[in-house]
């Protein structure tokens, strides 16, 4: 067989293969949404298990201030930061046992419980009556732009000290507006018409002890002018958060003892890392 017609087949067997591939669209991957993890975006500290080796939750190359996939275990430089587009955010209370007493996560409290309202603070926790510890967090579902220029659904949630940096953001979408060019009416832009980005600055407590934060800034206004689909997308994922259909996982591990030693004399402090 010569070289030009072993060329000729492979090309019409990967055309017909590709036929194949296109005729099977999505069999066998229809699972239900509890079977499913929506990944998280967070941001590595120092003690994170993504930058020890010696962790299976590892990434190579990635850094202390970078932010990374959970999931895929892409990553983005804290300097540079990651794009999204915020389709909802909520906020949620997750009761601990302490540390000292063995440490795990109990289960996700009602916004609405009234035991939350009784929570004690010390120093840099909150406790709860029974003794457990409450950790608050705000979580934003996002479309996070990937390395090939895709939009993918995550969750970003923020707490500890990352909860000041969050008050701005709902602060900063919440002013932002849509003028109509020929009406000339003037509306509160939905939540999922501007895309933001996420970057990463060094903070210091108290007792001279560094750690990452988040910093937030608006990246491109009405991006829907440019990019009808990503708008239709951001919207899809606000209704299923709004119907229920799509909600975080419940944490996997207690924040980073970086994030706790951090947030230690900063988590009453209103000074925002811009």
């Amino acid at each position: 067989m010569t070289t030009a017609v072993a060329k000729k087949r492979n090309a019409e067997l990967s055309t017909d293969i590709l036929d194949d591939v296109f005729a099977d669209a999505g069999a066998g991957a229809a699972f239900a949404a509890e079977e499913m993890t929506m990944p998280f975006i967070r941001l590595a500290q120092q003690m994170s298990p993504q930058v020890n080796k010696n962790k299976p939750e590892y990434i190579k190359g990635i850094g202390a201030g970078d932010i990374f996939n959970n999931l895929t275990g892409e990553f983005w430089e804290g300097s540079e930061g990651v794009r999204v587009v915020v389709c909802a955010s909520v906020t949620s209370y997750t009761e601990w046992v302490p540390i000292d007493n063995g440490g795990g996560f109990v289960g996700e409290l009602a916004p609405n419980d009234p035991v939350i309202k009784q929570v004690v603070r010390e120093g840099n926790k909150e406790i709860l009556p029974s003794g457990n510890e409450m950790v608050k967090a705000d979580n934003y579902y996002v479309l996070y732009e990937t390395a090939d220029g895709a939009w993918q659904p995550a969750v970003l949630d923020m707490k500890i000290t990352a909860l000041k940096v969050s008050r701005r953001w709902k602060s900063q979408i919440n002013i932002q507006t849509i003028k109509h060019p020929k009406t000339g009416q003037v509306i509160k832009a939905p939540v999922f018409a501007n895309i933001w980005r996420v970057t990463s600055v060094e903070e210091t407590n108290r007792n001279d002890q560094s750690y990452a934060n988040y910093a937030v800034g608006l990246d491109e206004r009405n991006y829907f002018e440019t990019n009808p689909d990503l708008y239709q997308q951001a919207k899809a994922l606000f209704l299923s958060v709004q119907d229920g259909e799509v909600k975080a996982a419940a944490p996997e591990e207690r924040m980073s003892t970086s994030e706790t030693s951090g947030a230690k004399e900063e988590v009453m402090d209103d000074t925002i890392p811009f």
